[in-house]
């Protein structure tokens, strides 16, 4: 089942709403702050940056502000609630250097090799988004010398399997973020 026919019961919906209240409650804020995370990253000012997975837009408008009028960040959602929600919030805080995608992320549609970094945070493990097909299209995307970040909710096998795919070099380790260089 994907994320879309998910999206569209009833069962789906409470469920997506509910990990959206969690994806926004001070407790995360609190031991998770968007900052800190994203500062393990490594992005710049003046970087243009794919977030895959922007949810409620947590990590959206601190990466944002991070790169700056300079940067470029798409936040891609596979979810148009999500986009929707995510452009309110951008809206509001008077970004103009945000781009909001609906997409699927093992189906970007955007240009090859057109961002310096990647950010994954939170949004694999997932049945519906199988590493066999997502990091092809990661590597696709990302600029010869970009980097993929990897937020793992649950660490432990991901920066292994990712590694193991040879698209992608494992370079560091920063702030519970793992770092990736295109190969």
């Amino acid at each position: 089942m994907d994320t879309k026919t998910i999206s569209r019961a009833k069962l789906g919906q409470l469920i997506i709403r509910a990990l959206g209240a969690g994806m926004e409650s001070s407790f995360r804020y609190r031991f998770f702050g968007p900052a800190a995370i994203l500062n393990g990253a490594g992005i710049r000012p003046g970087q243009t940056v794919l977030e895959l997975g922007c949810g409620t837009g947590y990590f959206t408008l601190p990466a944002a502000r991070l790169i700056g009028d300079q940067g470029r960040l798409f936040a891609m959602d596979v979810l148009s609630e999500s986009t929707r929600l995510v452009s309110r919030k951008v809206h509001l805080a008077g970004l103009k250097n945000v781009c909001l995608v609906r997409g699927d992320a093992v189906r970007i549609g955007l240009n090859d090799e057109s961002f310096d970094a990647l950010l994954l945070f939170g949004v694999i493990p997932a049945p519906m988004l199988p590493l066999a097909r997502l990091l092809p299209e990661v590597q696709r995307v990302l600029r010869p010398g970009g980097a993929l970040a990897v937020w793992p909710p649950v660490p432990g096998w991901l920066p292994q399997a990712i590694t193991r795919s040879g698209r992608f070099q494992h370079a560091g380790y920063h702030s519970g973020v793992h770092t990736f260089r295109r190969c």
